[in-house]
């Protein structure tokens, strides 16, 4: 039976997809913006400024774009070696701790990330070159944790709510 939090926990998973596909959006021009950077470079030997700056500058929300993607398809790396081995009871737990784990190291950046936000629209302050308010970089990277955190808050609920596994389930 499909509970309030499933249905919750799909809905974000939809967010959490169209977050990571706008990360690899962005990528994607900066590949094409650094491509043109070299060929500026290189080819015509005028270094083009601007090219260097914002990506730079996209280098931080493009970072944090796809976090809960991974956590959705499982792709964060770690080493189970040990915790193969243990009950699924225990494995159960240890899910619960890393998510907990995961959760505290989470926030802290969400936090940190629209603290910077915040900091930098009350300063005004603006990029050196492109002349684009600094807030402008940091709000994408900041909303992109505080979904993580969001996420992660979430599947930990889920983890809890959910009966801890016995051998023969397994």
């Amino acid at each position: 039976m499909e509970t309030g939090l499933d249905r919750l926990i799909r809905g974000v998973e939809r967010i959490v997809v169209w977050a990571a596909a706008l990360g690899g959006i962005i990528v994607l021009v900066q590949m094409l913006w650094i491509s043109y950077g070299v060929f500026t470079r290189y080819g015509l030997g005028k270094p083009d400024r601007l090219v260097t700056e914002a990506t730079a500058l996209l280098l931080f929300p493009v970072a944090f774009a796809g976090l809960a993607f991974a956590l959705r398809e499982d792709a964060m790396p770690k080493v189970t070696m040990l915790v193969d081995r243990l009950t699924p009871r225990m494995q159960h737990v240890f899910a619960i701790i890393n998510h907990i784990i995961m959760l505290g190291v989470g926030m802290f950046f969400a936090y940190a990330g629209v603290s910077a936000t915040i900091r930098s629209f009350n300063s005004g302050v603006a990029s050196e070159i492109l002349h684009w308010p600094r807030w402008w970089f940091w709000a994408p990277g900041a909303a992109a944790l505080l979904l993580f955190a969001f996420f992660v808050a979430l599947r930990l609920l889920r983890l809890i709510l959910a009966p801890a596994p016995t051998e023969g389930d397994a």
